[in-house]
Order: structure tokens, then C-alpha cells, then sequence
């Protein structure tokens, strides 16, 4: 494995329990990365926390809303007092509703907003004294393609992953001094719950395998391989950057 690993890196993963969030969780823990994630639904982190507890792994999952600000400073105090530090943070947790513009009402796009682009900014602040006693601690923000093209997700998605990659960058430059990296990984349509109902309408699935050269969709420990590597010293030279995960969708004109 040689430096290939994340031993002893203490790592926070939002919105960990299904999707890309569960296989990052995953992923960092073959890694030997000690882990925490949050989701909204008990049941679902239990089940986790046990399913990978019982094999000797370290993972501990907490009911949290990234959106709410109490939620997010008493993860900042768990964190604080069981590990006294933060090596990694995942910011993947997201949510999408797909209409028309005229469609929405403004409390559905605000929350789009708020949970896809201001809860990692928030989130990111309130942990960056944690991150600042990691060791080469880094940032990896969950985009996607839609912060760069129209991909029918709706306005409002589309707006919410613009921001966050330039959230990246803006962030990657000012915690540089601190020792922080901060960068994105962005997704092409993947296999996870908040898609599924999408990708199971042929209609939709056709012109979406014909744009994209490997002719599918990806699976979600693909993007999460991604994200392991980025938070590996071994990437330690790379930070302002996202990365694109579209089985070539964004390099082909026909």
C-alpha cells in the first residue's frame, strides 16, 4: 500500500449514510481513516455504525442537519472532545428539487441553497479551528456537473454547485497559510438515492448513456476513490482544483 492510506487521519463525512456520502465513509475506513458521518435518519446510521463497527473498524455516526447551526456546533464540540482535532472533512451532504424556475417557491430553492452551498461554507468556518490541528488537513466539496452545465437538474442545483466550486477556490487560496487544501470532486449522474428515480426512466437514461462515452452511469465507490485520494497526503500538492468524474461526458461534443 505504501503512502496509499489514511491511518490515523480523523475524517468527517456529511450526509454518510446512502449515495457517494456512504461509499466515501467506506472508502476511508479501508483506508484506516477514523470516521464520522452524519444523515438525518437514526435508523440508517445505526445500521452502518454497526455493520463496520462489528468488523473492528472506527466509525461513529451523529444525527445531524449541516443546515442548522446548533447541529453544526455541537459536531464541532463531539469532534473537539473525542478527538481533538480534524484531519478531513467531506462536505457531501445535498439535496435537489427539480422543476421548471417559475415552478418554485422561494423557501424550495433557499433550501437548495442553503443545504448545497451555505451549509458547507458554515460548516468549513465552524470546523477550521479543528482543521488547523489536523495533520495536512484537507476539504473535499461534493459538486457536480451541473455547476458547469445544463444538465436538467434545475436552476437552483445548478446555481448551489456553481457556488460551492468557486467556494473551493476562493478558500483553497485563503487557509493555503493554514495548511489547508480545499478541493471538489464533481460527479456526472451517478447510482445513489437521489437519483434513482431518474435513472430508472428510459427516456431520460438514453440521451444521458449516448453523451457519455463509457455509455454509463457511474457507481458511487468510483467517486469516492476520488475523494479518498484527494484527502491523502499523497495529493498534498493539490488544492483549488475540482475534478471531474463523467465517464468523458465533458470532453465530447457528438
Amino acid at each position: 500500500m505504501g503512502d496509499w492510506h489514511l491511518k490515523g487521519k480523523v475524517a468527517l463525512v456529511t450526509g454518510g449514510s446512502k449515495g457517494i456520502g456512504k461509499a466515501t465513509v467506506v472508502e476511508f475506513l479501508e483506508l484506516g481513516a477514523r470516521v464520522v458521518f452524519t444523515a438525518r435518519q437514526e435508523g440508517e446510521i445505526r445500521d452502518l455504525e454497526r455493520e463496520y463497527g462489528k468488523k473492528g473498524f472506527d466509525i461513529r455516526g451523529l444525527v445531524s442537519d449541516v443546515s442548522n447551526p446548533e447541529d453544526r456546533r455541537q459536531l464541532a464540540s463531539f469532534i473537539q472532545k473525542e478527538y481533538g482535532r480534524l484531519d478531513v472533512l467531506v462536505n457531501n451532504a445535498g439535496i435537489n428539487i427539480r422543476k421548471k424556475a417559475m415552478d418554485y417557491d422561494e423557501a424550495e430553492y433557499m433550501k437548495i441553497l442553503n443545504i448545497n452551498l451555505i451549509a458547507p461554507f458554515e460548516l468549513s468556518r465552524t470546523l477550521f479551528p479543528l482543521l488547523r490541528k489536523g495533520t495536512r488537513p484537507s476539504i473535499v466539496n461534493v459538486a457536480s456537473v451541473a455547476a458547469r452545465y445544463d444538465v436538467r437538474t434545475g436552476s437552483p442545483y445548478g446555481m448551489s454547485k456553481a457556488g460551492l466550486l468557486q467556494q473551493t477556490r476562493n478558500l483553497a487560496v485563503e487557509w493555503a497559510s493554514n495548511g489547508i487544501r480545499v478541493n471538489a470532486v464533481s460527479p456526472w449522474f451517478t447510482v445513489t438515492p437521489l437519483t434513482s428515480n431518474l435513472l430508472d426512466q428510459k427516456e431520460r437514461m438514453a440521451p444521458i448513456l449516448e453523451g457519455t462515452p463509457l455509455k454509463r452511469v457511474a457507481q458511487p465507490e468510483e467517486v469516492a476513490a476520488v475523494i479518498a485520494f484527494l484527502a491523502m497526503d499523497k495529493a498534498s500538492y493539490i488544492t483549488g482544483q475540482n475534478i471531474t468524474v463523467d465517464g468523458g461526458m465533458s470532453v465530447t461534443a457528438f
